[in-house]
């Protein structure tokens, strides 16, 4: 109510605001312009909004509408063109092409360099098109969602629209599985609690699933046509990124003091699913302004080192093709229109930048992709990014997240601290049996005890306590129809009514409360019903415990603790449960000496650990903290931080109850990956969010020996530790968060150099910022290929920094999945993923761009030798249809069958793992390998070009048959001289184009002398060419592979 006075106030100006001062006409239409350019061009201002219920909400907002396009129909061309032509080899081929349309530069037709250059854009501009049509299907699918729209009719309650005809204001309907449309206040449920659960999956990432609440004062309300006939208001603050937070106030304007502070529990935002019951909800945000929309950052576009380096090689051919033209104009003269001579030169010699390098490239990528995914001992491999399969074969530094990456995040109570004595696996019957007599012996007593508490009375707190301290809902599923096998979640209301063949499954948001709430469950004490405001156990004895909910303070990761207010029906006692981190949980309990020993007794062997409190409050004490609570919880400016301060004013001299240990196993082969992975050469740094004892713990399964750098805080325990650490030879570095932000911040070089030489390093205690910083500080440092591997959504930051980010799809959720390069089902198929894949898509991209430029740079190898002896004329040797023929219906498929090599099979690649050290080295595509093709390009070239001009008697024309020949035929015999493992495509790509060849020689008259290339002349020289072009190459192979064969030769 206030805020809409405040508002309208506002707008009320009175005669003595409007400024005496008049703008002149100029000013006033340059404002006017500027006014507009912003609302068309600039960012959309973001604003808070105040909506009433069931009638139309004023204000400009954006249309309900997705739009992941990334042209439309105008703006495709244009921007397409722009994306090629800003790469130099692209711009260089089309000013080469436009220069063809002046008379004087012309060489040849205008298809032979139009030809190629539309080839590569139209696959670009197709591929592109079919990427944005997708887009725009999915788009359309989604915008085009069916959702029931309220009307204020009694006849006709409801209206179906489509989802981008929502509007800011609407009432709408939402039924279990559908998602939802734009971001909504829930209003109504068909729950009688006012409680729904939604699957989040695809907005968090997280699996579980999420209890939202009604607004109680709709709710109450006896249908839903009554919404329209109250008079109500919500303000919603202006649109923010932050899907874990809202604030927001409902008003009830025809009653006196009925506002009810709104926050994230009573939202469903876009794209969340109902996963019960039904929902009615007003819309708050749409389209642009939805928090699934706002969080949809674009990642940064990675580009591979292999690209990297062919664009390095690309501008060294562009140095040599002018070096080339000037060479030849310092021999002919500068004299007369020399800059035309000098054009034609380049033009002759622009072959030399092969144009098919990058189309080559990117289908070789394709390839690499698909086959990755098509592997049948990596099932539910996914690659997302097709641009970076060959980083997969250079890296360096491997930095994994340890919880559902390294573990399975499947938690088992492993053991249980009372201070006096510790329960583990083995005594859980004795427990129980003790918890059974201790419920016997406290049937009639009511009221707390006033004496010191026995060690049964112990148990059963410290029990009761795990049964109560939790977020978890048990959801009952029944078989109806045996023949479909659908199963139906029971609502609420009827969960008391528990069937036998009813199978419980509690739904939380952490895996470790529902591995708390199945073991009290194991031992007797079980989480029967719970719905908003109550919560129903069971004991052995088959007794029911009911308890109201009073508050419930949800686990944050800034306050790394959960807790609970209940209330006894039975004896009417207010209990304050509280469970946390032993780091926050240390100050809040009484002191105890045994307290930090034990957890970190726990915490080496392996064990997640929570401390679990209890504080016993008055009635009077209890009213005191809910209504300055609630004053916190209304208040729009710093509510998050008045509301903790309320909590922790409870927070204080708890009693402490017990220590839980939880295990999280190890997935399936994480030792031998790990041990295949440190053999390859890769160094493995885990960095996890864990205590440091239970990293470690995990970290102990690669059998290394550990040092640990003690607490750092100031700069003198940096240097100390450094130096300590920097004597020990061959140890792998164990380091908490806080310790590694004080070595960055005073000895950044001297650490990193330190930490990228040790064989693994273990940080703990890591901050999703701080994973994504050390990504960043090793590729700063080393120069070499990082990738990171992780399962969560706080391993999403890691995942994108890396050179190859891959995501394991794990328990919490499809986030990082989703957010990596590459997506594995588990840890141990990374093995694989790199040695195998990784070394393939690497070599064999590297041996087909050398390839490619290798067939530019014969070519024009053997121009520069036909001008140099025709009085060096700038006339080409080859004209139209051979020179486009040459590099595609010719000799495209064997030079691309390349793509199928492997110099080792997988089997070897995984059984060797210390052949995958030399691919970091780069050595399969250097400037050594470039200069040595260059040679070979060279020599073959001249002695083609050479042979024909001596080998010729009578005309032009035969030089061309000759020549031309023995340049295809020595492009495939040198495909076929490097292929080191045949495939039967191989074969027939080699025949077909040898085939296709032998038809353009009888078909093609203007180009070659029919009589002549049928005579026997022909067919030596030919011969003699080819061999003397060939035969000397195979010689030194055969040499070079007996006397100094490559490592993996002596393995096949």
């Amino acid at each position: 109510m206030d805020n809409i006075e405040s508002q309208s106030n506002i707008t009320k100006t009175s005669k003595e605001d409007i400024p005496l001062i008049t703008k002149s006409h100029k000013e006033y239409s340059w404002s006017c312009w500027c006014t507009m350019f912003r609302k068309c061009c600039g960012p959309r201002e973001l604003k808070s909004r105040n909506i009433m219920l069931g009638k139309a909400t004023p204000g400009q907002f954006p249309a309900n509408a997705v739009r992941n396009q990334k042209y439309n129909i105008i703006t495709f061309l244009p921007l397409v063109l722009f994306q090629q032509f800003k790469f130099f080899l692209n711009l260089y081929f089309l000013i080469m092409a436009i220069s063809q349309f002046v008379p004087d530069i012309r060489i040849g037709y205008l298809y032979t360099y139009w030809g190629p250059l539309c080839f590569v854009l139209l696959v670009t501009i197709s591929r592109e098109a079919i990427d944005d049509l997708r887009r725009h299907k999915r788009d359309q699918e989604v915008n085009n969602q069916k959702c029931k729209r309220l009307l204020n009719d009694r006849n006709k309650p409801f209206e179906i629209v489509a989802a981008h005809k929502l509007k800011v204001g609407d009432l709408i309907i939402v039924d279990k599985d559908e998602r939802v449309p734009a971001d909504l206040v829930l209003l109504r449920t068909s729950e009688s609690s006012g409680a729904v659960f939604v699957r989040t999956d695809q907005l968090d990432g997280e699996t579980d699933w999420k209890l939202r609440l009604a607004v109680p004062a709709t709710q109450k309300l006896p249908s839903d046509h009554h919404l329209f006939e109250i008079s109500a208001s919500i303000y919603a603050e202006k649109p923010q990124k932050d899907i874990h937070s809202f604030i927001g106030t409902f008003s009830r304007l025809d009653s006196l003091n009925n506002d009810e502070s709104l926050d994230l529990e009573n939202t469903l935002w876009t794209n969340c699913v109902i996963a019960s019951g039904q929902a009615t909800g007003v819309v708050i945000y749409t389209g642009p302004e939805t928090r699934s929309v706002m969080n949809n950052s674009a990642p940064r576009s990675k580009v591979g080192l292999l690209d990297i380096e062919v664009n390095t090689i690309t501008k060294l051919l562009f140095v040599a093709v002018i070096g080339l033209a000037l060479l030849m104009m310092a021999l002919k003269g500068f004299s007369g229109p020399w800059y035309r001579y000098m054009f034609r030169f380049i033009l002759l010699f622009s072959y030399i930048i092969p144009i098919s390098l990058r189309v080559n490239l990117d289908m070789g990528k394709s390839f690499y992709s698909w086959s990755i995914g098509k592997d049948p001992a990596m099932k539910g491999t996914t690659v997302r990014c097709t641009t970076i399969p060959e980083e997969l074969g250079r890296i360096s530094y491997l930095l994994s997240d340890k919880t559902g990456t390294l573990t399975q995040n499947s938690m088992v109570l492993k053991r249980l601290h009372l201070g006096t004595v510790s329960y583990a696996a083995d005594s859980f019957d004795e427990l129980s049996l003790v918890l059974k007599s201790s419920f016997v012996s406290t049937e009639n007593a009511i009221g707390p005890s006033k004496f010191k508490r026995s060690e049964n009375t112990r148990i059963r707190d410290a029990v009761q306590a795990l049964a109560l301290c939790h977020n978890v809902t048990p959801v009952y599923e029944t078989n109806e129809n045996c023949d479909t096998g659908s199963i139906t979640s029971e609502t609420e209301a009827d969960q008391h009514l528990q069937m036998p063949d009813k199978a419980v499954t509690y739904q939380a948001s952490s895996p470790d409360e529902v591995a708390l709430v199945q073991w009290t469950q194991e031992v007797g004490l079980t989480l029967s019903r719970r719905d908003l405001s109550s919560m129903q156990l069971k004991d052995s004895n088959g007794r029911l415990l009911n308890y109201a909910i009073l508050q419930i303070f949800p686990f944050t990761s800034e306050t790394k603790r959960m807790g609970i207010i209940i209330k006894d029906l039975h004896t009417g006692e207010i209990l304050f449960y509280l469970k946390g981190a032993d780091v926050v949980m240390s100050g809040i309990v009484q002191y105890t000496d045994w307290l930090e020993e034990e957890v970190g007794n726990m915490a080496r062997d392996g064990l997640r650990t929570l401390v679990v409190a209890k504080k016993t409050l008055t009635e009077e004490q209890y009213l005191d903290f809910e209504t300055r609570y609630n004053v916190a919880r209304l208040s729009t400016t710093d509510r998050v931080a008045r509301v903790a301060q309320v909590v922790e004013s409870l927070e204080r001299e708890m009693e402490l109850l017990c220590i839980t240990g939880v295990e999280d196993k190890l997935q399936d082969n994480v030792r031998a990956t790990l041990e295949l992975l440190r053999n390859a050469g890769i160094k493995i740094w885990m960095l996890t969010g864990d205590k440091l004892e239970t990293a470690t713990c995990i970290a102990k399964s690669s059998r290394l020996v550990f040092i640990y750098l003690k607490k750092v805080v100031t700069r003198t325990d940096a240097h100390l530790e450094l130096n300590a650490y920097r004597r020990k030879q061959d140890c792998a570095l164990v380091i908490s968060g806080e310790s590694l932000e004080v070595c960055l911040s005073y000895y950044q070089q001297e650490f990193m150099e330190l930490a990228t030489a040790a064989p693994a390093v273990v940080c703990c205690r890591c901050s999703p910022t701080q994973k994504a910083q050390v990504v960043q500080l090793i590729q700063k440092h080393t120069g070499k290929r990082t990738a990171a591997v992780g399962d969560g959504g706080n391993d999403v930051s890691m995942i994108q920094q890396a050179d190859a980010g891959i995501g394991i799809e794990g328990r919490e959720g499809k986030q990082a999945s989703l957010a990596g390069d590459f997506s594995i089902p588990q840890f141990s198929h990374l093995a694989r993923l790199l040695l195998v894949h990784g070394r393939k898509s690497y070599k064999r991209s590297a041996s087909l761009a050398q390839f490619v430029i290798h067939r530019g740079l014969i070519i024009s190898t053997m121009q520069a030798v036909f001008s140099s002896v025709f009085y060096l004329s700038s006339v080409a040797l080859y004209q139209g249809f051979l020179m486009v023929g040459y590099a595609t219906v010719y000799t495209m498929f064997p030079v691309f069958s390349l793509v199928l090599d492997q110099d080792v099979s997988p089997e070897i690649a995984l059984t060797y793992p210390e052949l995958y050290k030399e691919l970091a080295k780069g050595r399969s595509l250097s400037f050594k390998t470039f200069f040595m093709w260059v040679l070979i390009s060279i020599y073959q070239g001249g002695v083609i070009m050479y042979g024909a001009l001596l080998l010729f008697e009578d005309e032009f024309i035969h030089i061309v048959a000759i020549s031309f020949t023995s340049l295809i035929l020595t492009e495939l015999i040198m495909v076929a001289l490097n292929i080191r493992t045949w495939h039967y495509l191989m074969v027939l790509a080699e025949l077909f184009s040898l085939g296709l060849y032998g038809l353009s020689l009888i078909v093609l008259h203007d180009y070659f002398d029919s009589e002549f290339i049928r005579t026997k002349d022909f067919f030596w020289k030919v011969l003699v060419i080819t061999l003397i072009s060939c035969l000397p190459l195979y010689i030194l192979k055969f040499l070079r592979k007996k006397f100094s064969p490559p490592s993996y030769s002596k393995l096949s």
